[in-house]
């Protein structure tokens, strides 16, 4: 095989490598942003529900205010009956103290709503707050994991650039900038394998001329629909079986 065809493979090999890492490296901030944006979410739920359980209990507060006052009318027309002399007064009284103990009725249905509403958010606000916990423990953990895989990649990338400068130095210049041309005009990739007559990249069919050159792997040969620089794998030769005796 032609010695820059063998080094081109091999810098598509640790191109491909580096550009994953980079990627990788280029989407931490985004990763890191989406699980601030949870940790902001779960947090948000807890506070929702805070402030619903003090909305209602304000509520429950106010209702109790005015069940107060309408027991207290109650109270004063049941102590005022007792003084009545006429009917028109006791059928008076009576129409008060038959609308105080509708409105105290009123305002115990009110109350035993909001009661009933505490129970549902109490119930709500210990789920968000177990959720939060929850994401507060995974969060961290998913830090902790994109920390420690930030350093990793940075170590490979300077393993990778290492072992890219020592083959770009034995790979002929022309060659080199075919290469790194059709590379950056084609998402990185330089080089593809001829397989049975076709470009294995772009999936286009080659002239057979230019895939029994392709086979001989002893000159640079680009595919006509895509100019990827294209190389060819002898099938491996499947061992004999044992002949038996």
């Amino acid at each position: 095989m032609h010695a820059d065809i063998e080094r081109l493979i091999s810098l598509q090999r640790i191109d491909s490598a580096i550009l994953e890492a980079t990627q990788r490296l280029a989407g931490e901030a985004a990763r890191l942003k989406a699980l601030d944006s949870r940790l902001d979410a779960a947090r948000q739920a807890v506070a929702q529900a805070k402030e619903r359980l003090a909305t209602n209990l304000t509520g429950r507060r106010e209702i109790e205010k005015e069940l107060a006052v309408h027991q207290g009318r109650l109270q004063k027309y049941k102590d005022q009956s007792a003084a009545v002399k006429t009917n028109q007064e006791f059928h008076a009284i009576q129409h008060e103290m038959a609308f105080a103990q509708n409105e105290i009725k009123t305002q115990e249905d009110r109350m035993l709503e909001r009661m009933m509403e505490s129970d549902d958010i109490s119930t709500a606000q210990t789920t968000a707050a177990s959720l939060l916990a929850t994401a507060q423990s995974e969060v961290e953990a998913e830090k902790k994991a994109i920390s420690a895989e930030h350093d990793d990649l940075r170590a490979r990338l300077t393993t990778l650039q290492a072992e890219r400068a020592t083959i770009v130095s034995g790979i002929s210049k022309g060659t080199l900038a075919t290469f790194e041309m059709v590379a950056k005009r084609r998402q990185g990739v330089g080089v593809a394998e001829a397989r049975d007559g076709i470009c294995t990249v772009c999936q286009m069919r080659l002239r057979p001329q230019v895939f029994n050159t392709v086979r001989r792997n002893e000159e640079i040969v680009q595919c006509d629909t895509c100019n990827r620089i294209l190389y060819f794998r002898p099938p491996v030769a499947l061992a004999e079986p044992p002949r038996q005796i």
